[in-house]
């Protein structure tokens, strides 16, 4: 039973901003799926929820090719999923949001709400940290922007200052000769992952790995780089038994916790196979 609360609902950016800032027991809501849930079980009981959830300000997909893509934070997951331009230039998004919970979801979740609320087993944060992601917050204080991998510092905790609100995220324009994959294990395919693999690769004109990232999900904390892997590809060309290495030591370097859906030991060694899955296929739409 979710306990009673006061709603606040801001037009604009400035206001909820202000309302933000004068509130002290407040959460924000931006879909609500994820909220609502740990309201529903008593885990938290907020005397104020801000709704920014129909702030036009934040709803909007920029491409350009200098500076790259800007989503705003209430742009829904199922705009991302439709939108041609990313399509074009991000393939790896769209693919990540097909298969992100379901179509209901997609439609009334929010991109900011999911890298807000912080779950370590959430979809795009390993996939938008693989393509070098940086996240924008602010509050009445002003803005500031960050990588989103340092966007996450615990179990569904964040780099957010109070007032702060996740404002937009920032993805640069992929070099040239660079592939980026992602998929997740799950028992149902509307379910959350038990594990998680993103990677991307991008070579040199000698068709070598220049560099390359992998980054995993429900492996920890928080998503988690494997940056020992990393260092193995670079430099390299690439093959066959380099990713299963690499795969060998994203299995070593992960930190998963057992619960009912998988051991341990399980988790390990589906973060190994996926590593080396998705480097493979990232590789192949490199050279491609």
């Amino acid at each position: 039973m979710i306990n009673d609360f006061n709603y606040l609902k801001p037009g604009t950016l400035k206001e909820a901003f202000a309302m933000y800032a004068e509130h002290d027991d407040c959460k924000v809501i931006c879909g609500g799926q994820s909220l609502l849930i740990v309201m529903r079980q008593g885990m938290i009981a907020p005397e104020y929820l801000l709704d920014i959830k129909r702030i036009k300000e934040l709803d909007y997909i920029k491409f350009d090719k200098k500076e790259g893509l800007k989503i705003g934070a209430t742009t829904t997951h199922r705009a991302i999923e439709k939108s041609d331009v990313i399509k074009k230039n991000y393939p790896v998004l769209v693919s990540m949001e097909n298969k992100l919970a379901s179509i209901q979801v997609r439609n009334w979740g929010t991109i900011g709400g999911n890298l807000a609320h912080a779950d370590p087993a959430g979809d795009p944060a390993p996939v938008l940290i693989a393509l070098k992601a940086n996240i924008k917050v602010g509050g009445a204080a002003g803005e500031r922007t960050m990588p989103l991998e340092d966007f996450f510092v615990d179990y569904f905790e964040t780099a957010l200052n109070k007032g702060e609100l996740v404002l937009e995220v920032q993805v640069p324009v992929p070099e040239a000769k660079t592939g980026a994959a992602y998929q997740k294990f799950n028992l149902l395919e509307s379910d959350m992952g038990v594990v998680a693999a993103a990677a991307s690769v991008t070579l040199d004109g000698n068709g070598k790995c220049k560099d390359a990232r992998i980054v995993l999900g429900n492996a920890g904390a928080t998503p988690r780089r494997v940056k020992r892997a990393e260092e193995l590809l670079v430099g390299k060309t690439l093959k066959e038994s380099i990713f299963a290495e690499a795969g060998k030591i994203a299995s070593e370097d992960c930190e998963p916790v057992a619960d009912i859906h998988a051991s341990e030991e399980h988790r390990r060694h589906l973060l190994g196979v996926l590593t080396k899955r998705m480097l493979k296929k990232a590789w192949e739409q490199a050279k491609a």
